[in-house]
């Protein structure tokens, strides 16, 4: 029963260090893999700060909307797993690679469209949800999987503008008393 008892989260925030390019796999399905520069806390002597470069895999939709609205220095939000896997070297047959590498569930934004300088396409703050279930970091916003069949971007309008007028006939309905904490 060690499946059962074992975690493997992994949650990052870092910057793009080059733009995502959304690939196909032969049987159409998308994948991107793009690499998230983050600065360790860590000062050495001269006060500069190292940074660790982790690979990153999106599959699906979630590939798509990273390819879509992330480019090379943006600030990223991943959430996903941790996966190895090695592979025998074509050229010399005796050497083995060892990759590890961040399987991404959920993306977000990092930054706000204007402290990002106003690049890149329209969106707000917000991400792409892999999973079914309400990310973490619902109150920013985001996407949900779409059933099957739709669209996997949908643009949400932008809220109607509503006039609140005269409130004197609605009588507060909760109190502080009435909370259960």
């Amino acid at each position: 029963m060690l499946g059962a008892c074992s975690i493997n989260k992994v949650i990052l925030m870092g910057r793009l260090t080059s733009d995502p390019e959304l690939r196909q796999t032969p049987n159409g399905v998308s994948t991107c893999q793009f690499t998230v520069a983050i600065t360790r806390n860590y000062q050495g002597q001269n006060g500069e700060r190292q940074s660790d470069f982790i690979t990153v895999v999106a599959w699906r939709q979630t590939a798509e909307f990273v390819c879509r609205y992330f480019t090379k220095g943006r600030l990223i939000l991943v959430e996903g797993e941790l996966r190895t896997r090695t592979y025998d070297d074509k050229r010399y047959p005796e050497v083995r690679h060892y990759v590890t590498e961040v399987y991404a569930d959920n993306v977000s934004f990092g930054e706000t469209k204007a402290s990002a300088g106003g690049q890149g396409g329209g969106y707000q703050q917000g991400g792409y949800n892999n999973n079914y279930q309400q990310n973490n970091y619902g109150s920013q916003g985001g996407y949900s999987q779409p059933a099957q069949g739709q669209p996997a971007y949908q643009q949400s309008a932008p809220a109607p503008s509503v006039s609140v007028g005269d409130l004197s006939d609605f009588e507060e309905v909760i109190s502080d008393s009435d909370l259960p904490f």
